[in-house]
């Protein structure tokens, strides 16, 4: 058996097995049940409150092919291939290391295509406080005018370097510290 990195062999896989988090994830859980869906997400906080995993597990949510709800079967095709990151439509974007703008309009280029298996294409940009203003800039168009297939979640642990025309085209939600 092959070493696994402990934050990873225990990494949540739903909603139930988080920990902490229960105000956003009662807004994400009524969001899905009540079909109340929003095309960007923005999720802040200190590094290791749970950004990335809440963002998978709602990706989760939205694609399993049981239908969109807050509890994803975990057993189906797309939810195995989003635990194992190997979800075509999930699209995973570390903003630290692509923060040109060629990066961002090379990203966004596919965005008005269906998705090829799932019901939506999920961009999830980490530490989207990263990219470069004019990645920002090509990045708000599409948010301004989001094809109804595409979902964005964005994860920062910066918020306050975020431009404000981004902030307001997203649901943000604050991931407190946990306690002990």
């Amino acid at each position: 058996m092959s070493y696994q990195v402990l934050a990873r062999k225990w990494r949540p896989s739903n909603f139930k097995e988080m920990a902490g988090q229960e105000h956003v994830l009662r807004a994400l859980v009524n969001a899905l049940d009540l079909d109340r869906l929003h095309h960007a997400y923005l999720f802040t906080g200190t590094r290791g409150v749970g950004k990335t995993t809440i963002a998978r597990i709602f990706a989760k949510c939205l694609n399993c092919e049981q239908g969109v709800s807050s509890v994803p079967c975990g057993e189906c095709s797309a939810c195995v291939s989003i635990s194992e990151g190997r979800f075509v439509d999930l699209i995973e974007v570390d903003a630290a290391s692509r923060t040109k703008v060629e990066d961002t309009r090379d990203l966004l280029d596919n965005v008005q295509y269906a998705p090829a298996v799932g019901r939506y294409k999920v961009y999830l940009i980490d530490e989207v406080h990263m990219l470069s203003n004019h990645s920002f800039n090509a990045l708000l168009k599409t948010l301004e005018e989001p094809p109804p297939h595409v979902i964005f979640l964005l994860a920062t642990t910066d918020p306050q370097k975020l431009p404000a025309t981004i902030l307001s085209r997203c649901l943000q939600f604050n991931l407190k510290n946990m306690g002990p």
